[in-house]
């Protein structure tokens, strides 16, 4: 088996730390990632590859076939959009777009595709099909399944398809996967207690929905304790309450608005936490002489990933770096990818690949307003790519 290491990709890495800082000095956000899909689209193109576009509105897929006949197709997929962030580094590839910065690496990801691909196109030597899916809007709204529902693995079927991320407080160098639930689920949801409010002097002559809404903040963190079996994580997190003005502080509002976020690793948990979350709410609004009214939505399921893409990957892992330096067990995370509507479709694989220890200075944390991605991983994880294609379809059959 052909494999290489980042040593092999030395003389991309000034291409590509050029392409990479030119995307994070022009970020942009969900669906209107048009500069840097035409970035794509024009490598793509001029290295050979075969390019479609539109998917998600921005979504780029290139499509390359190796020199050796073989009917397996594979996806490898990389994310591109920015977050609606004003950065705070002051190096000269920082931001020029006012309040949107790539804070997650997104642009990391993309050119290490990018690096992969330029290899690939030059020594196409494997049996089969390789489709790099570049995806819009990852950050929120759901780009991966834009792109499923307009059609992309009808039009490009996979057998497989494979995602990727930076890890920052991880050592550059490293990977790290499991099998299994890998990241977790990802639900937003509201109560709105009403009551009648009234005079603060006088909290008899109505019903307060402020004490409601603090009771029931405190009574979430029980579903987790009380109601999840204990060796199932599960968070239950308040991000956001809103009642009554500033400027009357003697009047009891009338409604609190009480928002936050659910995570969880299994759809039953997920469903008990829609369910109690209601129930509890009902509960104490009903106790308190008020009414609460629940929405939970559902936005990104748990990434989970299967058990022979996860060989594969630590494989193709441990062939660029060392099997010494792949944590396979490693502990899932409470963040979420919409990367996750791909693995409920097709089986496949997520890694992470380390970003930079804590000791090596720099921010340790994604959505900062100081995070950067290091050019140093680049070739690393073009060079991942490169083996995961060759242990995927580098021995196929004729």
């Amino acid at each position: 088996m052909t494999h290489i290491t980042p040593d092999r990709l030395a003389g991309l890495a000034a291409e590509l730390t050029a392409i990479r800082r030119d995307i994070h000095r022009h970020p942009e956000t969900a669906f209107e990632e048009t500069r840097t899909a035409q970035i794509v689209a024009d490598k793509l193109t001029s290295w050979g590859i075969e390019i479609h576009r539109g998917l998600a509105t921005t979504g780029v897929v290139g499509t390359l076939k190796g020199t050796r006949p073989g009917q397996k197709t594979i996806g490898l997929r990389a994310d591109m959009d920015a977050l609606h962030l004003q950065e705070k580094n002051d190096f000269d590839y920082a931001s020029s777009i006012p309040n949107k910065m790539h804070a997650c690496g997104h642009d990391g990801h993309t050119t290490m595709l990018l690096g992969a691909a330029r290899h690939l196109a030059a020594e196409p030597d494997f049996a089969g099909t390789v489709h790099f899916i570049f995806q819009p809007a990852e950050e929120g709204l759901g780009g991966a399944r834009v792109m499923i529902e307009e059609g992309l693995f009808d039009r490009f079927n996979c057998d497989a398809v494979y995602g990727m991320h930076n890890m920052p407080g991880y050592e550059k160098g490293h990977f790290a996967i499991r099998t299994g639930p890998m990241l977790a689920s990802s639900d937003s949801w509201e109560v709105t207690f009403k009551g009648t409010g009234g005079h603060g002097a006088m909290p008899d002559r109505g019903t307060d929905p402020t004490y409601v809404a603090a009771q029931f903040i405190v009574a979430v963190q029980g579903i987790i304790g009380r109601n999840v079996v204990s060796t199932q994580p599960a968070v239950l997190s308040v991000g956001h309450i809103h009642a009554g003005t500033p400027g009357s502080p003697n009047v009891i509002p009338s409604e609190v608005l009480v928002k936050g976020t659910a995570r969880s690793f299994s759809a039953e948990v997920r469903d008990l936490l829609q369910r109690r979350l209601a129930e509890v709410a009902d509960g104490i609004a009903r106790a308190g002489g008020c009414e609460a009214i629940s929405k939970y939505h559902r936005r990104y399921p748990a990434l989970v990933n299967a058990v022979d893409q996860t060989r594969i990957a630590v494989q193709a892992a441990a062939l660029t770096v060392g099997r010494e330096n792949v944590n396979a067990s490693a502990a899932p995370l409470a963040g979420a990818e919409d990367f996750a509507f791909m693995l409920e479709k097709k089986p496949g694989a997520y890694i992470m690949i380390g970003n930079g220890g804590t000791g090596e200075g720099g921010c340790q944390n994604v959505h900062s307003p100081l995070y950067d991605f290091s050019d140093e991983i680049l070739t690393t994880g073009a060079a991942y790519w490169v083996n995961l294609v060759q242990v995927e379809l580098g021995d196929a059959a004729a």
